[in-house]
């Protein structure tokens, strides 16, 4: 995922923090923003209904915050299906990070019905575009609330693209992330030592790189930008440069000034940083490329991620190491699999949560 850096908007001249015209600021206000956030993350009362369950479902990390899924209720059931209207043909041609999508929303909701008392039974269907089936038991009277750490941490995970603290991880916390991301035939490697963050960094650049030479890539992306809160309440979808760290503007002044500071040197100079300021990486290889490993890929992410909000630690995703296939070969080579496809590279460590990035409205994607 990529977003232009603040390096690149302060070296145009502009001060994109407070831009005005004749004394008149044309930052907007947030206040609306806000508020529609805190209304699509509060955690689930009372007795809900499974729209309630979609609602958090929607809450999981996706490409480009596309949302790329459509649910479909049938009486104490929920169906899963991927929207491929809705799909990033560049940078995700063959679906990869859809299924991966999917995967990481339907973690959510068996996370989200077992903090209930409700039991998940997940089914994934067969062909090409496989649907998820999930069963769900009746509340069960008296029953422990199950997994209560990483439903709590659903509507406070995102993905945080900003500089973290530096510090490590402990060995511990490691560990509880190791674990909640076992999923079978999906394996996990974690990077702790400079010398393997600083090579994996040399594949970021790489795919990076790649990827910024690709006008359709770019202009892929720079559809999937709001720029101003009005615009991301709008659509409710997409990426707000808010949720990057980056000043709120006007739409159309984003719009204008993107080709002109959106550069590669630029962005591999913060991809740099990130990585460096990080705690570790950690890499998530499928046991197959396809469709059913994908989804199973993003259930043992969800866990992962989750995990680590609980725990106070941000993640966030740096894929061109695995969305250009220029680099992903060698890549893997690299991870000692030579023969597999890796997933998803996902770094960690500690910062300020940034603000959190919207959704659209349930009844937009019930089928």
């Amino acid at each position: 995922m990529t977003m232009l850096s603040r390096r690149t908007l302060v070296g145009t001249g502009l001060s994109l923090a407070a831009v005005g015209v004749a004394g008149y600021t044309l930052r907007p206000r947030m206040d609306g923003y806000l508020e529609e956030v805190a209304r699509q993350r509060r955690l689930l009362s009372g007795d809900p209904g499974l729209a309630a369950l979609v609602r958090m479902a929607t809450l999981a990390p996706n490409g480009h915050n596309t949302q790329p899924w459509k649910f479909r209720l049938a009486g104490q059931s929920v169906s899963i299906l991927p929207d491929t209207s809705r799909r990033t043909a560049v940078v995700d041609p063959d679906d990869h990070h859809l299924y991966v999508s999917l995967g990481c929303a339907t973690e959510n909701l068996v996370i989200a019905a077992a903090a209930l008392g409700r039991r998940g039974e997940v089914v994934i269907g067969a062909g090409a575009e496989p649907q998820i089936d999930i069963a769900l038991s009746a509340a069960q009277a008296g029953a422990q609330p199950a997994a209560q750490a990483l439903y709590q941490a659903i509507p406070q995970r995102q993905s945080t693209r900003a500089l973290y603290d530096g510090r490590p991880v402990s060995a511990g916390d490691l560990a509880l992330m190791e674990a909640a991301a076992r999923e079978e035939g999906v394996s996990v490697r974690v990077f702790t030592e400079a010398a393997d963050r600083d090579a994996i960094l040399d594949f970021v650049v790489a795919g990076n790189s790649a990827q910024m030479d690709d006008p359709a890539f770019v202009q892929e992306l720079a559809d999937w930008l709001r720029f101003s809160p009005a615009r991301a309440i709008e659509t409710g979808d997409g990426l707000f440069s808010a949720c990057s760290g980056y000043p709120v503007l006007p739409d159309w002044v984003g719009r204008r000034i993107f080709p002109a500071v959106f550069s590669k040197d630029a962005e591999n100079d913060k991809y740099r940083d990130q990585i460096r300021s990080s705690s570790g990486i950690a890499v998530f290889v499928g046991a197959r490329a396809d469709p059913r490993h994908w989804i199973s890929v993003g259930r043992s992410f969800e866990r992962f991620a989750l995990q680590a909000t609980a725990l106070g630690i941000r993640t966030a995703h740096l894929n061109q190491p695995v969305e250009a296939p220029s680099v992903r070969s060698d890549f893997a080579r690299w991870l000692g699999a030579p023969e597999a496809r890796p997933d998803l590279v996902i770094r960690f460590g500690r910062a300020p949560a940034l603000p959190m990035s919207l959704r659209r409205p349930v009844g937009s994607v019930l089928v």
